[in-house]
């Protein structure tokens, strides 16, 4: 059973997030973020601020498996930051940049959580930078522009309604490069999680991928504006056994779970349109 553990900070910021608290927990030296209740948004270990705590956060850096030249990464949704703090610390190599719309947890994040300050490169260009504004219409403004963009926003009552539309859904898609992917964390029990999956298939005509970390726990949607060149299981595995050797995150167990749910052949992983034609 969760329990709440010593309430370390809180505070309210009713205009945008109407009346929901944003609150700090911590417990065996584990420290968590709730938004108007007791469910853990994101959790980090003290003494290890910078990798990743929970599974589903480990599991969302799967999109390394499919490409390995993403040089920009854009994420929806800030809560404590543990993504972007694991690419900034562990991936220099790829600029991060963060949209989240309630000021009160872009501050809690860096007092309690260790999110980095803004930081930026000698040629002016951003290698980690959070940014408040308005996810759905800073990715409706910004097409052709990101490699990766990465959904992870929730509130007390689940994800925003404007974060979950199929409009947003096809705004994610011209967003992307031409080699980009869209990365979205779901709540396996969610009675709209069949919704919500089926507008991502169809703003990327069924590229689409799935791999739950936990029961019922939440469920990583991988999409694709192409499809991956080489998703045969040789080359995944050999890839998820150089990136789990340089960054310890279980690669090889997501890619069982990548096997389990979705279309394959004993020879490559399938996207869902492949299996149909």
């Amino acid at each position: 059973m969760f329990r709440m553990g010593r309430n370390i900070a809180r505070s309210i910021h009713r205009a945008i997030t109407h009346e929901d608290s944003v609150d700090v927990s911590e417990i065996d030296g584990v420290r968590s973020l709730h938004l108007g209740s007791d469910t853990v948004q994101s959790s980090m270990r003290v003494k290890a601020p910078y990798d990743l705590e929970l599974k589903y956060t480990r599991g969302m850096m799967v999109f390394l498996l499919f490409n390995k030249q993403v040089r920009n990464l854009v994420m929806i949704g800030l809560g404590g930051g543990s993504v972007p703090k694991y690419i900034y610390q562990y991936l220099p190599q790829i600029a991060c940049k963060v949209i989240e719309i309630n000021p009160r947890i872009i501050q809690v994040a860096r007092s309690h959580f260790f999110v980095p300050h803004d930081e930026y490169l000698p040629s002016g260009e951003a290698r980690f930078e959070v940014v408040q504004a308005d996810g759905a219409v800073y990715v409706a403004e910004n097409a052709d522009s990101m490699q990766v963009l990465v959904i992870d926003a929730f509130d007390s009552r689940g994800i925003p309604q404007d974060l979950c539309t199929q409009s947003f859904f096809d705004d994610c898609f011209e967003a992307l490069t031409l080699d980009g992917m869209l990365v979205v964390n779901l709540w396996g029990s969610d009675r709209n999680f069949d919704v919500y999956l089926q507008r991502i298939e169809q703003s990327f005509h069924q590229r689409v991928l799935v791999m739950p970390t936990g029961r019922p726990g939440n469920i990583i949607v991988f999409a694709f504006k192409r499809a991956p060149q080489d998703l045969r299981w040789s080359s995944l595995r050999e890839r998820a056994r150089a990136l789990e050797a340089e960054y310890k995150i279980e690669f090889m167990d997501f890619i069982e779970r990548l096997r389990d749910h979705n279309p394959n052949t004993p020879n490559r992983l399938l996207l869902e349109r492949e299996s149909a034609e």
